[in-house]
């Protein structure tokens, strides 16, 4: 099994909605066998809540389940269960280097980095534009899933 664990700040908004993006994409491509999904906090704010308002009503616009999300943090040993682990901005890759203990460590990746793009993605709990953020997700989900689909042979 291949193990994705997406990461941002609160895990409410951006990680929640990539994780069922990408379980939504690697289900349509009948993956799910191979390839699991979760998403996890930098911070402790939100352990234990359901994502933001807005994640969740972009996800029901697009008809993509936000069954099973709930905030958790980050632990050191998601390292050895992950084998991609997913940030959505430089302050989320600094973060997760400091609690895996892991800098620069190629399985940490910036989602945007496999896109056109190579930027952050912009948290809409603070800018409220859960559109831009979704169609910036969905371009580095898919831009994942083929990186994943290359470098293990599935």
């Amino acid at each position: 099994m291949i193990n994705v664990l997406f990461v941002c700040l609160g895990n409410i908004c951006r990680s929640p909605m990539a994780e069922a993006l990408f379980r939504a994409l690697v289900k349509k491509e009948k993956l799910s066998r191979k390839i699991a999904v979760d998403s996890a906090a930098t911070s402790s704010w939100q352990i234990g809540f359901r994502p933001h308002k807005g994640t969740l009503e972009i996800l029901k616009k697009y008809h993509i389940s936000s069954k099973g999300l709930v905030g958790r943090p980050l632990k050191k040993e998601d390292f050895l269960k992950f084998d991609y682990i997913i940030g959505m901005d430089n302050s989320n890759i600094k973060n997760i280097y400091k609690i895996t203990c892991k800098p620069n460590h190629p399985k940490i990746i910036r989602l945007l980095d496999l896109t056109k793009y190579k930027q952050d993605i912009p948290d809409p709990f603070f800018t409220g534009d859960f559109e831009q953020t979704y169609r910036l997700i969905s371009a580095g989900c898919r831009a994942l899933l083929k990186k994943i689909r290359s470098e293990q042979n599935i």
